[in-house]
């Protein structure tokens, strides 16, 4: 069974895309970059602002799907500068406890709205019975 999940508290999909898809436990959660929900802008220039802005909006979209940013087994990063990897850790260590999820960071070329950072991964919802 396959679900689509949406919610206000992140931005809305800027493209032919759901926020997140939950296939029974599974939940894929796409891409977020750091745009404010609200206004659809950039949250900053700063590296460090804009990856909390995706982090915030990554635990917005765990929230509607039933769970939150902790139950996410795999983040994939993608930076425009792995300079900026040690900010990273120290951003995601303020929004994930251990044991952490599995993880892939990846410096590209370009991002949408020339945004410094998107993050995507998976969560699983624990069981409730």
């Amino acid at each position: 069974m396959k679900s689509i999940i949406s919610t206000e508290h992140a931005p809305s999909a800027i493209g032919t895309y759901s926020q997140a898809v939950k296939v029974n436990n599974t939940v894929y959660l796409s891409g977020q970059i750091p745009l404010v929900p609200e206004t659809m802008e950039v949250v900053s220039d700063d590296f460090e602002q804009q990856a909390h802005q995706v982090f915030k909006n990554l635990s917005a979209v765990c929230e509607a799907a039933g769970g939150n940013i902790n139950d996410m087994v795999k983040v994939n990063i993608f930076m425009i500068d792995l300079s900026n990897f040690a900010t990273v850790n120290e951003v995601m260590s303020q929004y994930f406890q251990e044991p952490y999820p599995a993880r892939a960071a990846i410096q590209v070329s370009r991002l949408p709205k020339d945004v410094a950072i998107e993050i995507d991964g998976v969560m699983e919802l624990p069981n409730v019975s």
